[in-house]
């Protein structure tokens, strides 16, 4: 009798702790172990640069130093002469909480020349990009649940496949295409010749016929071979490391405002930061530079069935 009774206590102790289980809320998966270099490798876009075969070199992606100095007062004028220093460049941010990560991808061209020749509505330097929502799950890179894009002071959002978000404030915008690169499944992302407006890629072809395809990189990223190459590929740049965007958001010599890219052809001072992009009618509570500085709140606003996420930053360089 008192090994029956035993047992029997162990049975009833397994199935109470199987009902409250089952029973309780989903919680977050411990968080996996993985350097910043690799999770933005592993979630950088496949990216859909169109290009204007007026200019093919004004839509190369490059760096904001591209031209040897953080001047960004000469990025409009250096473009003709420094062509061959075009190298392929995304630039990336990480912030976390318990339950997600949320990888920044900034995209950055000498020109925005949307009215070229006149270029009256054209403004030197643009920075356009996404952040990608990344659920914890316990596997090593986690699970892609959502993109939100920047498309000339207008955010736009998109679900992975298998994502439970659901309409929140914003209406989705569209599912996002993923494709099989280096063995993993990335998401894909567009940008608008002349005038670069960042997006989901739709799967279909570039207006005109002419583009560049840009693979992320491990290493160095490559200059297209022109204004139609499909196998062009970019690096990965930290914006908190070493003497770069962030190190950088003081200087005068770089920066004419908190997060705005000084410039001076065209509309001056155009170019935004992510901590400075805007959506200029998503609510006032969402102010400039929140989809980079506190993604979390954004995705809980934009989204819903978005449980768990959590609103609190283990990490978040942006606000310390």
């Amino acid at each position: 009798m008192p090994i029956r009774r035993t047992v029997l206590a162990v049975l009833a102790t397994t199935l109470v702790s199987a009902v409250a289980l089952l029973g309780s809320p989903a919680q977050a998966q411990p968080r996996a172990t993985v350097g910043d270099a690799d999770l933005a490798y592993r979630w950088a876009p496949i990216h859909y640069q169109d290009t204007s075969s007026a200019y093919y070199t004004a839509d190369y992606l490059a760096p904001v130093n591209y031209d040897g100095d953080w001047k960004t007062l000469n990025n409009w004028d250096d473009l003709d002469a420094n062509t061959a220093h075009l190298t392929g460049t995304v630039y990336y941010s990480i912030v976390e909480t318990s339950t997600d990560w949320y990888l920044t991808y900034a995209f950055f061209h000498p020109r925005d020349w949307k009215d070229y020749p006149l270029n009256i509505f054209s403004h030197e330097n643009d920075i356009e990009g996404q952040v990608e929502v990344v659920h914890q799950d316990g596997s090593t890179y986690g699970a892609l649940r959502a993109v939100v894009t920047l498309a000339h002071d207008n955010f736009y959002s998109y679900v992975a496949p298998g994502s439970p978000y659901t309409d929140g404030r914003e209406n989705i915008d569209g599912d996002l295409i993923l494709q099989t690169y280096d063995g993993a499944q990335h998401p894909t992302s567009f940008q608008e010749d002349r005038g670069h407006g960042a997006y989901a890629w739709d799967g279909g072809g570039f207006p005109g016929g002419d583009g560049i395809v840009y693979y992320p990189s491990r290493s160095a990223g490559t200059v297209p071979t022109g204004g139609n190459d499909r196998n062009a590929s970019y690096q990965l740049v930290d914006i908190f490391s070493g003497d770069g965007l962030w190190s950088r958001r003081n200087n005068a010599e770089t920066y004419h405002s908190w997060g705005t890219l000084a410039g001076d052809n065209g509309q001056d001072n155009a170019a935004h930061a992510p901590w400075a992009w805007d959506d200029t009618n998503d609510g006032s509570d969402l102010q400039a530079g929140t989809i980079a500085t506190d993604p979390a709140y954004l995705i809980s606003q934009y989204f819903a069935d978005t449980a768990p996420l959590s609103l609190t930053y283990t990490r978040n360089t942006y606000r310390q």
